[in-house]
């Protein structure tokens, strides 16, 4: 079932080579048509990516094993619901373009520890940007790295850390080349990614066609509805198993809000792509990627509800069980073990894409913080610029080394990628938001009340993590903000409490700076109604995605 053809083998070298040659290409083109490589050149590829290569960046940095492995498998488990994060996604891309983008570029913003530094002081800096490696490093680089060799080794029969080292290798060789050869190659891997992830849905859907002794894919979703209906609801109600991961409406108002304002406007990781591109070409390419999230539910999501049919119909036989226990993460892997040879390998090549791709893209965003943001100004405030390429390399190397090192070690696969990396995160991203948001636009927020924002967002997660094995929250259960575990405590979902520490920030940090002193030394960021209109067509394009969310939700809510 697992074995892996030559006509496969062949696919998969076909497009490493491809992907291999053009990053080639790219850098030595590039090297002819500059005088050195400058670090912002190096870092954020300044003028050279096209709206196109910025979306495309965006999407293929973005989706990687953990949406492959972890969505499909919430597909299997709770449904299209979880394609919430996905579709809120081509919201928040739309709203990041008008008010985040213009401010970064207008403020000459690289980083987002530069921009704590400019609103709030460098000690507030400082602390995120070490915050921000140590993220990084310790919960995305290992998550992805080791979910996509355990992902390939599935598919492929090939040792677990012996894929580690080929993806780490492969994904090091790309991001040297700096950003410029990370956007290009990554239109490649978005394509890869997009066709591979559509063929597996089309024979995914034709399996499913099948058991009613029809073929196709169309006959398939025509199936799939009849048998896993309950799988499409958009928005949970309360009794639903799900709802502490997908509290209702939370999904669309509330905590989800700040996953996806955090995540695409507040995150080194994603914003860098725009960050060396004018403002129209950045608006461009944030739209563009927009669109190409509407795909992802079809590519990451559907195929898990159809594994799910697939195997109440028994059509799976024991794939999706290891051990005798049902694991929902196997949906994947199990639908790319049914593929017929060449297209396994299309889909292998997809899969690798994505993983690579986003080693690429976390790699590049630690060296830049490690290189602009700690190098230069603790360590070596006159260095060259080619001597910050040097060592934004080395952190690269150093940085994905030790991910290879430690990622057996931290148990990811039994916490499962895609919660590993919400668990971690969501501890601190309401407060990272809230200082964000307060510094874009309300003048009067204080260095204080950003370190307030800091450490108090983690410390009010820990306790609202903590707080229902002290206190009794079963008063909160009648409005939804409480959930009975089944071992008769009630606790606080995930999204929510993201969103009441979210309020707790806030309310703090307006505290602390309407009381406090004003620093007059703090520059103050340049904004103004201007910077946020926007041309006919990205009006167009923007209402476009609206209507197409509308139309999504108002059918399977």
């Amino acid at each position: 079932m697992n074995t892996f053809s030559t006509l496969d083998s062949v696919v998969f070298l076909v497009y490493f080579v491809i992907v291999a040659a053009y990053g080639l290409w790219v850098y030595y083109r590039r090297r002819k048509t500059t005088s050195g490589q400058a670090s912002h050149d190096y870092f954020l590829a300044e003028g050279s990516l096209t709206w196109w290569a910025i979306g495309a960046s965006l999407i293929a940095s973005n989706i990687s094993a953990e949406q492959f492995i972890g969505m499909s498998g919430s597909g299997y488990k709770i449904g299209m619901a979880i394609a919430v994060y996905e579709l809120m996604a081509a919201a928040t891309l739309v709203i990041v373009a008008v008010f985040f983008m213009p401010v970064y570029l207008k403020n000459r913003i690289y980083t987002m520890p530069q921009f704590l530094e400019q609103r709030y002081g460098k000690a507030v800096a400082t602390t995120m940007a070490l915050f921000w490696l140590g993220l990084y490093v310790v919960v995305n680089l290992t998550s992805i790295l080791y979910l996509g060799a355990l992902a390939i080794s599935s598919v492929a029969g090939l040792n677990v850390f012996a894929c580690m080292l080929f993806l780490a290798v492969f994904a090091a060789i790309i991001t040297l080349g700096g950003m410029k050869v990370i956007g290009y190659t990554d239109v490649i891997q978005v394509l890869c990614l997009v066709v591979g992830g559509l063929v597996t849905t089309w024979i995914a859907l034709d399996l499913v066609a099948a058991l009613a002794g029809g073929q196709g894919a169309v006959v398939g979703a025509s199936e799939l509805f009849k048998r896993a209906g309950g799988h499409f609801d958009m928005v949970l109600e309360r009794g639903n198993p799900n709802y502490m991961d997908l509290p209702g409406l939370s999904t669309l108002i509330g905590g989800m809000v700040i996953v996806n304002l955090n995540y695409w406007g507040c995150n080194q990781y994603i914003t860098q792509r725009a960050l060396g591109a004018d403002l129209p070409t950045a608006r461009k390419g944030l739209l563009f990627a927009a669109f190409l999230k509407l795909l992802m539910p079809v590519i990451v999501v559907l195929p898990g509800i159809a594994a799910f049919a697939l195997d109440q119909s028994g059509a799976l036989g024991d794939a999706m069980r290891a051990g005798g226990e049902l694991n929902p993460d196997r949906a994947y892997p199990t639908l790319l073990a049914l593929l017929p040879s060449g297209l396994k390998g299309v889909a292998f090549a997809a899969l690798t894409a994505a993983v690579v791709a986003s080693l690429a893209g976390k790699a590049n965003s630690i060296a830049t913080i490690f290189t602009l943001d700690i190098y230069k100004q603790h360590f070596n405030k006159e260095a060259s610029e080619q001597r910050m390429v040097w060592i934004g390399r080395v952190s690269v190397v150093f940085a994905i080394a030790l991910a290879v090192l430690i990622a057996p070690f931290l148990g990811i696969d039994k916490k499962g990628g895609f919660q590993y990396i919400q668990e971690y995160t969501g501890f601190v991203s309401p407060g990272i938001l809230a200082m964000f948001l307060l510094g874009f636009f309300w003048r009067k927020t204080t260095p204080a009340a950003a370190m307030f924002a800091t450490i108090g967002g983690l410390v009010f997660s820990v306790i609202l993590k903590f707080l229902p094995g002290m206190l009794d929250l079963g008063f909160l259960a009648p409005i939804g903000f409480a959930v009975d575990n089944g071992a008769g405590v009630y606790e606080i979902p995930f999204l929510d409490r993201m969103f009441i520490v979210f309020c707790l920030v806030v309310a703090g940090m307006v505290l602390i700076s309407t009381l406090g002193r004003q620093d007059g030394s703090v520059r103050r960021m340049q904004v103004d109604r201007t910077l946020f209109r926007v041309d006919g067509g990205f009006a167009l394009g923007a209402a476009v995605i609206g209507v197409l969310l509308a139309l999504i939700y108002g059918t399977l809510w």
